[in-house]
């Protein structure tokens, strides 16, 4: 063990006072930017007592938030899951034209600011677009309703998942795959029994990283969802209505939930990180994954 520490380059044996200084210097930053307003929130929450606390997240426009909040969510990691997980297949796996054009598109969000994603929207389906005699014909609402809600929140979101499994799809390679056709394995069964134990710990953290994003947007779905107590506002903009009404602890109180799911998804987060890393099960020999469907040969009789 001496002999390793005692190797190290020289540029990297900083003195002791140096590390001290770094680690407080990101406890500092941490601290201040991290902890302490997160305290303060729970702190402001419970100010005025359980009573206002609870009254705050049970009153009939905090629920409907909290439910269109996890519908929203839920509607975007499914459909997130489906398409991250096919964007990524043929990213990696397949040569095409097109191939870059397809992964700028799923960049696009990260440079796109979310106000502006949701005034596109609001262009695309407003009463001002070229769509909107259609959209009145049908009765169809788009902006200014759930179905606006929705759309934004997959806009902001839909890069997450994609973008965690298209390094590790691409690292991994595609001879199991192949290894698996030859073994006579059908398309669905490679999915299920090869790609899918591959890449499982990336696919559960990009959901992860989805889910918390759908939760936490604020810019694109304001634009979008007009606002409506009890039918548009998720519970970002619960948050602000309260803020704007001067109901500082209601406020802190819906918050404070969000908070708490952020610290949930936290913790998942590192226990999906712990786990993936340790062995798997499907490091296990290509035979036992796959099950063949070519019937086993019949011994012959003289």
């Amino acid at each position: 063990m001496s002999s390793a520490v005692t190797s190290r380059p020289s540029h990297l044996t900083e003195p002791r006072w140096v590390r001290g200084v770094l680690l407080g210097v990101a406890l500092a930053f941490l601290t201040l930017f991290l902890l302490l307003p997160l305290i303060t929130v729970f702190v402001e929450a419970f100010k005025k007592g359980w009573a206002l606390y609870l009254a705050a997240i049970t009153e009939p426009d905090a629920w409907s938030a909290i439910q269109l909040t996890l519908w929203v969510a839920a509607i975007s990691l499914v459909v997130n899951l489906v398409f991250g997980v096919a964007a990524a297949w043929a990213i990696a796996k397949f040569e095409f034209r097109g191939k870059q054009l397809l992964i700028t598109l799923i960049d696009l969000p990260f440079s796109v600011s979310p106000v502006v994603a949701g005034l596109v929207f609001v262009v695309l389906f407003g009463s001002q677009s070229w769509m909107w005699p259609f959209l009145e014909d049908h009765n169809l609402k788009i902006v200014y309703a759930v179905p606006g809600v929705v759309l934004a929140t997959l806009f902001v979101t839909f890069p997450f998942i994609a973008r965690e499994l298209i390094p590790l799809m691409q690292a991994q390679g595609s001879e199991e795959e192949q290894a698996a056709l030859t073994l006579g394995a059908s398309g669905w069964q490679i999915f299920w029994r090869v790609t899918l134990p591959n890449i499982k710990w990336g696919l559960l953290y990009g959901a992860i990283l989805c889910n918390a994003r759908a939760m936490g947007e604020f810019g694109a779905v304001s634009v979008v969802s007009g606002h409506i107590r009890g039918l548009t506002n998720t519970l970002t903009l619960h948050v602000e209505i309260l803020y704007g009404e001067y109901q500082f602890a209601a406020s802190f109180a819906v918050a404070s939930l969000l908070a708490l799911l952020a610290l949930v998804t936290l913790v998942i987060k590192n226990v999906v990180e712990w786990r993936s890393a340790r062995p798997d099960t499907a490091d296990q020999p290509m035979e036992a994954r796959v099950a063949a469907p070519v019937a086993a040969p019949q011994p012959t009789t003289a």
